[in-house]
């Protein structure tokens, strides 16, 4: 039996998934989900962790009605002018919330998603990610 990723590894797989899809996006490419995945998780597409699947997969079908939801919380800011691993970041977080079976409290996400961001943004970025999760996740 295949052992499956810690809660940990699976959301920074996934971050880092989710990353990938958007640098293919913005460089106007087709992003090849499965490959992206397996290359992460180093197992075929099929086999890899549900989490990371789930959530990438969430996030490219609902892309385009996430993104109004965060500017409309953002003043003067739009999504598009984040990094795109902040994006990832806040991405996760919210197909977490509202896309995965597995119902995780609020607070919990937005606890992960500050630890990720303080392992992987700029000095005060977690703020930032702290405040508009807060807004955004019910």
């Amino acid at each position: 039996m295949e052992k499956t990723l810690s809660r940990n590894k699976a959301h920074e797989v996934a971050l880092f998934a989710i990353y990938d899809v958007l640098t293919y996006s913005q460089a106007k490419l087709p992003a090849p989900i499965e490959d992206i995945v397996s290359g992460l998780t180093e197992k075929s597409f099929a086999d890899s962790d549900f989490f990371v699947k789930e959530m990438v997969l969430a996030m490219v079908k609902h892309y385009q009605e996430i993104i109004p939801i965060f500017e409309k919380n953002m003043r003067k800011w739009t999504f598009d002018r984040l990094n795109l691993l902040e994006q990832a970041l806040l991405l996760l977080a919210y197909c977490q919330s509202y896309y995965s079976v597995e119902k995780t409290d609020k607070a919990i996400i937005i606890n992960v998603s500050v630890e990720l961001a303080k392992k992987y943004l700029s000095d005060n970025d977690y703020k930032f990610v702290n405040a508009i999760l807060d807004k955004v996740l019910a």
